[in-house]
């Protein structure tokens, strides 16, 4: 009793038609086969290099180097005392 029977996959993709609904199920099956072609881009090492012109090289590096500095510096951590417990007894 697995996905072999056609009657358990129909009644799976009306399931995710319900759930997701007409407008969604094409975008999630077009964005899960562009992460499949990526991944198998990335193990294979085939993947299609975009190639850029020598003029924009030099800005996107700048682009890349402005992106990877931090722009806030972080805020400091300051030490805050333990909670110690109080061992007074309540009025009854």
């Amino acid at each position: 009793m697995g996905l072999d029977n056609p009657i358990h996959i129909a009644f799976l993709l009306i399931l995710l038609l319900l759930v997701f609904g007409a407008k969604r199920l094409p975008e999630m099956g077009r964005s899960l086969g562009d992460g499949m072609r990526g991944f198998k881009d990335a193990i294979s090492g085939e993947g299609a290099q975009p190639a850029t012109p020598p003029a924009t090289q030099p800005a996107q590096s700048a682009l890349v180097a402005q992106q990877q500095e931090p722009a806030v510096a972080p805020a400091p951590m300051h030490a805050v005392p333990a909670h110690q417990p109080v061992m007074e007894k309540l009025p009854a």
